[in-house]
């Protein structure tokens, strides 16, 4: 009887396809495997078997697997499981799901290659568009060129349809071809080339060999290091780098006694987080604060899976965690330690690598595909206690056997998957992942996200505080610069007051360090002619262009349109181009004129695209080889530097006056979390933040470190207009190329979304950034409550959509996606 296999492909498609699995693979293709399936005309896709069955599809004819790439499965309970919770909460497809939960590494694709038909020639002068010609440009240069690469390099937005109207006229010519991307790390071995009881012709090399002492010294020193003489015992395997090095001799010597067939050569897949060989140190010594929390968690544990530790800035949630850790690893369960930025990953591995050893493994979006793959290859092969450490993507690891999930900076909007989909909030998903192993979650936050802390204070989580910084030192005192006044006077220096600068330079000329926080990267937000007001904007999206001075370049941060900066205004002819507000460039260029003996570095997107640069810049404020670091909220989160006395906030309005529900939340978070970066090791620090709105609720707050009191106030402002944690927000947008269509869609649209919800559907409206790559956009809010289905939600959506599509086609054509609990 044949067997089936229903297989998830790495696509925005809903449900499985069924394949027939080829009688050479019945019994060795699994759940969890992964297969190389036909799609489609021409394509080739990496798929994850997730049934197996013998019931024949009727009324098509059923492709069969091509062929089966593992000797078993990639995937673990319960990670098919997660998938599916994932693509029934977060509104997508399990393919989504798939293609970010699986590195790419591990995903065989077919690629689409373009190349020039020798035989065309052009008939008349009208028969290429611009874009055609771009494209058969691209093709004639190249010989054959990626349908991605043309893609990325000309910025069209669907390059199929010149791909179609050329392969129409016979221009081109389509090709395709399967890649592997994933490149395994190997190494020279050697063995010999006799079985392990053939006495007599080992014998027989030694007589050969009596002659050519540098080969026989190979042998030798071969059988010392395999231990192929000791019965009763493996033999090992040896590297040639080994077995030259123990001889004394060189390649060639060994080339030859292979030559000779007394040796064979081979190579070895070895894992790169294989052996690190650390010296360990023992655990911190806990406070008798951080003891009585270490205590209190541990009994919350026994009474919930999921808890909440709110310690103030400072106060040693790491050591705390540490400990825990090192629970774990002793009941032989394995750790996931999340954290929202990678620059967190890089302070926390060197504390943690100390202590925990090879136990340690770093999972992040920097390290290449290969590094990725062998991550998730070693967690596959052993099942060993370890601890890894990584951003959001680290809950899709094949976890064994977890223990322990701890979240640290649970509040931070990194954690939120923006885009593509799956729109997946790193914290609930691992919070999912633990109860579904069995281990405990422990969140941790000096400014807890207001969802979490109502759920702690109303019993649905434990609950444990630690109110004081280690070693007793005090919270930063808070000065606020009302920055409007402070311009009247003519204290303000572009833009830093006077007073911050006199702070900076009594912190520097004292030995100690500055953190200067921007919200804002780049030099200068926008230019414009001071002459007749023009403003360079996207030709892609509804934004002024951001300048960059490094690179002298006008740039879009939402789709990457460039452009270079004009001598000239386009629109008026004259020299007036300025240069309007500030980036992390600028304050970097600016704080440059005022401290031009100091060292100074900036943390942002911009200077961070590199694998090592965050280790570059943190390791150089750490060891004081620059005294003053320039950052947007990366600098914020959880960063722990001994030096920094001084932190300046610039620019406190462009947080507060944001038109979102959750602004004053955002606000109060950067704020008090970048705040908590100054006074940390011996002494109390100061902050600075500069506003033209030092009256606004939030400024107080941070003022007085008043969590507590920023809670109360939010939760009212949430309950007065249904926000979270009272309700579920679910955002619905529908893009398309033609704004006035996407209206009328959107309208009509919202309307049967009325029909079944009622007056919890908002909208539609347009978002403050209305285009973006040529997409005009729109918004629907739909307000949930909170004991709603999501699986039922799914469906009724699914079903209106489908009745939408029914009455009015152009909704075929129009871009339809979800964000539940948008942050």
């Amino acid at each position: 009887m044949s067997q089936y296999a229903e297989v998830l492909l790495p696509l925005a498609i809903q449900g499985t396809y069924t394949y027939q699995v080829p009688d050479a693979m019945t019994h060795e293709v699994a759940v969890g495997s992964r297969v190389l399936v036909p799609f489609g005309r021409r394509k080739m896709y990496t798929a994850i078997v997730v049934m197996l069955h013998d019931h024949k599809p009727q009324g098509y004819q059923v492709k069969e697997i091509a062929s089966l790439l593992d000797a078993r499965p990639i995937l673990r309970h319960p990670q098919l499981k997660l998938w599916d919770w994932i693509a029934d909460y977060y509104l997508c497809s399990m393919g989504e799901v798939y293609r970010a939960a699986v590195p790419s590494g591990l995903k065989v694709e077919s690629e689409t290659f373009v190349s020039v038909n020798p035989d065309y020639e052009e008939e008349s002068p009208g028969q290429l568009r611009d874009r055609d010609k771009v494209v058969l440009d691209m093709a004639k240069t190249r010989g054959r060129v990626q349908i991605d690469e043309i893609a990325r390099a000309t910025g069209f937005g669907n390059v199929l349809n010149q791909v179609s109207h050329l392969l129409d006229l016979g221009a081109i010519r389509v090709s395709e071809r399967v890649v592997d991307n994933y490149r395994p790390r190997t190494e020279k071995c050697v063995r010999l080339a006799i079985a392990r009881n053939d006495e007599a012709s080992l014998h027989r090399f030694f007589d050969e060999l009596k002659r050519a002492k540098k080969q026989e010294q190979l042998l030798l020193a071969y059988l010392d290091l395999s231990r192929w003489l000791q019965r009763g015992q493996e033999v090992k395997e040896v590297t040639q780098a080994a077995l030259l090095e123990r001889a004394g001799v060189t390649q060639p010597v060994l080339a030859a006694a292979a030559q000779r067939g007394v040796f064979e050569l081979y190579k070895r897949e070895i894992n790169r987080f294989a052996e690190l060989g650390n010296k360990l140190q023992s655990l911190p010594v806990l406070s008798q604060d951080q003891q009585r929390a270490y205590h209190e968690i541990h009994q919350c544990f026994k009474q919930q899976a999921i808890t909440l530790l709110h310690g103030v800035t400072s106060s040693g949630k790491t050591s705390i965690y540490m400990h825990l850790i090192a629970d774990a690893l002793r009941q032989g369960r394995q750790v996931l330690y999340l954290v929202p930025e990678i620059a967190l990953t890089t302070q926390l591995t060197h504390r943690l690598r100390a202590v925990f050893g090879d136990k340690l493994l770093i999972y992040h979006s920097k390290f290449s595909d290969n590094e990725r793959v062998d991550i998730w290859k070693r967690l596959l092969d052993k099942a060993e206690p370890c601890v890894v450490i990584g951003v959001r993507s680290s809950v899709f690891l094949p976890y064994a056997n977890l223990g322990l999930v701890i979240v640290d900076e649970e509040h931070d909007t990194s954690y939120k998957q923006q885009d593509p989909a799956p729109r997946y909030n790193g914290r609930n998903v691992a919070m999912i992942l633990a109860m579904m192993h069995g281990a405990k979650t422990l969140l941790g936050s000096a400014t807890p996200s207001i969802e979490v802390y109502h759920r702690a204070l109303e019993g649905s989580y434990g609950l444990v505080r630690l109110t004081t910084r280690y070693g007793d030192i005090k919270m930063p005192l808070v000065q606020v610069i009302d920055t409007k006044k402070a311009r009247k006077k003519h204290e303000m220096n572009g833009m830093f007051s006077l007073e911050l600068i006199k702070e900076c330079r009594r912190a520097l000329e004292a030995g100690e360090q500055v953190i200067l926080f921007q919200n804002r990267r780049g030099y200068a937000p926008m230019v414009r002619c001071k002459e007749c007001g023009w403003v360079p904007t996207c030709r892609n999206c509804d934004v002024s262009l951001t300048y960059h001075k490094l690179t002298r370049s006008l740039t879009c941060h939402y789709c990457g349109y460039t452009i270079g900066l004009p001598d000239l205004c386009p629109a008026c002819g004259l020299p007036g181009i300025e240069i309007v507000g500030y980036g992390t460039e600028r304050i970097e260029d600016d704080i440059d004129q005022v401290f031009p003996d100091e060292k100074i570095s900036r943390m942002d997107l911009d200077t961070t695209r590199n694998k090592n640069s965050y280790d570059r810049i943190i390791d150089d404020f750490s060891s004081h080889r620059t005294n003053i670091l320039v950052g947007t909220q990366m600098v914020t989160k959880g960063l722990d530097f001994d030096g920094v006395s001084i932190v300046g906030i610039l620019n406190a309005d462009t947080m507060i006056s944001f038109p979102d529900f959750r602004s004053g939340e955002r606000a109060f978070d950067m704020m008090e979390q970048v705040a908590g970066r100054s006074g940390r090791a011996h002494k109390q620090g100061k902050v600075i933040i500069q506003t033209s709105n030092p009256s606004h609720p939030v400024v107080d707050y941070v003022t007085r470190h008043d969590y507590e009191g920023f809670y109360r106030h939010e939760l009212g402002e949430r309950e007065k207009f249904g926000f979270p944690p009272y309700t579920r927000i679910i955002n619905i947008y529908l893009k398309h190329r033609d704004d006035a269509m996407v209206g009328e869609v959107a309208v009509r649209y919202s309307g049967l979304l009325r029909q079944v919800f009622g007056q919890r559907v908002l909208g539609p409206e347009a978002p403050m950034v209305a285009r973006v790559q040529n997409f005009y956009i729109r918004q629907i809010m739909l307000k949930m409550e909170l004991e709603a289905s999501m699986v039922k939600v799914k469906k009724i959506l699914r079903g209106i959509y489908e009745r939408m599509v029914s009455i009015d086609s152009r909704m075929k054509s129009t871009i339809l996606y979800y964000d539940v609990d948008p942050m």
